[in-house]
């Protein structure tokens, strides 16, 4: 018998141990009773063997437990190559296989949980939509890969601006959204302005030359009289945006500015009540006007 720590206790380190593979043991002992052999095998034995040794068992019993490795080995390393997979689909339900930013239905996904976020903490919340002017030119003149590749460009800046904690989606086509935790309204401005100079100082490449474009933003915020719902907010800085391309192009245009009232009132008539809207984003108003500003 050993003095201080006894094979049942060397066999149950070895099994608690999440850091250690799956190492057979084949517990050898002079007692024959029941009781020691239960004792062993609840301790994380896997097989029993007493005294005297036959040297011919043993070796089956060695070869048995090898064989038993080997499948563990093998399944361990399933599990390993299926939970790599899970995690590829995870990744490819999530992200634009273009732009490698948050695709539509994972960004609506976070805007709900951050909103919801911000409401419960009263911190401010920020949404940005860009849009890169005359994109449909491109794709025209030089082609759809040319145009991806002006894409993958933009998305890389807006990432590149980005902090840690922001989303950035692209929101469909030529447009991308991006969502500013913790940030008040004038700074998601500033934030814009500045990935605004970015792409107008920046000369995209492509495969077989290159090219020059400029992008528009709308940036509204939460907490606003007109801004109740997440949806009203990413509707919010859509409208922002459309006023920035009626506009001109080329420029960030707040939410509620006076700038964007009053080229809303002269084209409209009236403002409109974004938080009350029952279908916030998909009337026909909406769909007009970005057909409108198409390009």
């Amino acid at each position: 018998m050993m003095p201080s720590l006894d094979g049942n206790e060397v066999a149950r380190r070895i099994k608690q141990n999440p850091s250690l593979p799956f190492i057979p043991i084949i517990m050898q002992t002079a007692l024959d009773s029941t009781e020691s052999k239960v004792e062993g095998l609840e301790a994380g034995a896997d097989d029993y063997i007493t005294k005297p040794i036959e040297f011919a068992e043993l070796k089956a019993r060695l070869r048995s437990m090898l064989r038993i490795k080997r499948l563990q080995e093998e399944l361990e390393e399933r599990e390993r190559a299926l939970l790599e997979a899970n995690e590829r689909l995870k990744h490819m339900s999530r992200t634009d296989s273009l732009t490698g930013l948050d695709n539509r239905r994972y960004f609506e996904q976070q805007l709900d949980l951050m909103f919801a976020h911000s409401q419960r903490l009263s911190e401010p919340l920020s949404c940005v939509m860009c849009d890169l002017d005359r994109f449909k030119s491109v794709n025209d003149e030089h082609g759809h890969q040319a145009g991806d590749a002006v894409l993958k460009q933009f998305a890389a800046v807006l990432k590149r601006e980005a902090r840690e904690i922001d989303r950035v989606g692209r929101y469909g086509g030529e447009e991308f959204i991006v969502l500013l935790p913790g940030t008040v309204l004038d700074a998601s401005v500033t934030f814009a302005e500045r990935v605004r100079k970015q792409v107008e100082n920046h000369t995209f490449v492509f495969d077989g030359g290159t090219i020059r474009r400029t992008a528009s933003f709308g940036v509204a915020g939460w907490p606003h009289p007109r801004v109740t719902y997440c949806d009203a907010l990413v509707r919010a800085a859509d409208d922002a945006l459309y006023v920035a391309k009626e506009t001109g192009r080329n420029r960030v245009v707040r939410f509620d500015s006076d700038e964007f009232n009053a080229h809303t009132s002269a084209n409209d008539g009236a403002q409109r009540e974004w938080g009350n809207d029952p279908e916030p984003g998909g009337d026909g108003a909406t769909a007009a006007r970005r057909l409108r500003r198409a390009g």
